[in-house]
């Protein structure tokens, strides 16, 4: 029985990465199969899940609404969901979900279609985005970089960390990181070929070749 746990929602720690309160449900219960997190609006009005694509080749998602009462707007078609709904959202469509009620809580489920799931460990990177957002990044890569060093195995976390030092211009920094990142995850690569936060890096003689 070492591997089972049994967990209430109220029992993982919530954190706020600057959009809304939410819980890592899949670090928490040590799941490596498929991504799973909470999400709750503390207000009726408050937006509960950031306005997205999943693209093709990410994540599949399911949304059940667990405590509350939540309108989803899919490709701008608004529909009701009260406590119990199950909303599926193939990749593709545009989705984002606001609270009818305070505390409404989502739990969201997501994996991709035909290859395995990728922990990237953007869970570990949400404490520090908020620093990221109100352009804090030397702040930001001074935060992340050792949680970073002590999770290797999580390219997101790599990744943005590259990103902010970019950002704060820290090139040799970004660099190193960056190879980190691709090197591991092709969905970090795919990213890297746009991703303006780089171009700070992009014209750097070890910038990393992005061809897969």
């Amino acid at each position: 029985m070492s591997e089972v746990k049994f967990a209430k929602l109220e029992d993982i720690e919530e954190l706020n990465d600057g959009r809304q309160p939410w819980r890592p449900v899949r670090m928490h219960m040590g799941i490596r199969s498929f991504g799973i997190n909470s999400w709750t609006a503390a207000k009726e009005g408050d937006r509960i899940i950031n306005e997205h694509t999943e693209e093709e080749g990410e994540d599949e998602e399911l949304y059940i609404v667990m405590y509350g009462h939540a309108t989803f707007e899919i490709d701008g078609e608004r529909k009701d969901a009260p406590a119990g709904t199950l909303v599926f959202v193939p990749t593709g469509v545009k989705r984002t979900a606001y609270a009818e009620a305070d505390g409404t809580t989502l739990l969201a489920i997501g994996a991709p279609v035909g290859r395995a799931y990728e922990a990237s460990g953007w869970e570990l990177w949400a404490p520090f985005n908020e620093l990221y957002r109100d352009g804090k990044y030397a702040e930001a890569a001074d935060a992340a970089r050792p949680v970073a060093e002590a999770n290797p195995g999580s390219p997101g976390l790599f990744y943005n960390l590259a990103c902010v030092e970019s950002l704060a211009g820290r090139k040799e920094d970004a660099i190193k990181h960056l190879t980190i990142a691709v090197s591991e995850s092709d969905r970090m690569r795919e990213f890297a070929k746009t991703d303006t936060d780089l171009d700070p890096i992009r014209a750097e003689p070890d910038f990393p070749v992005l061809s897969s």
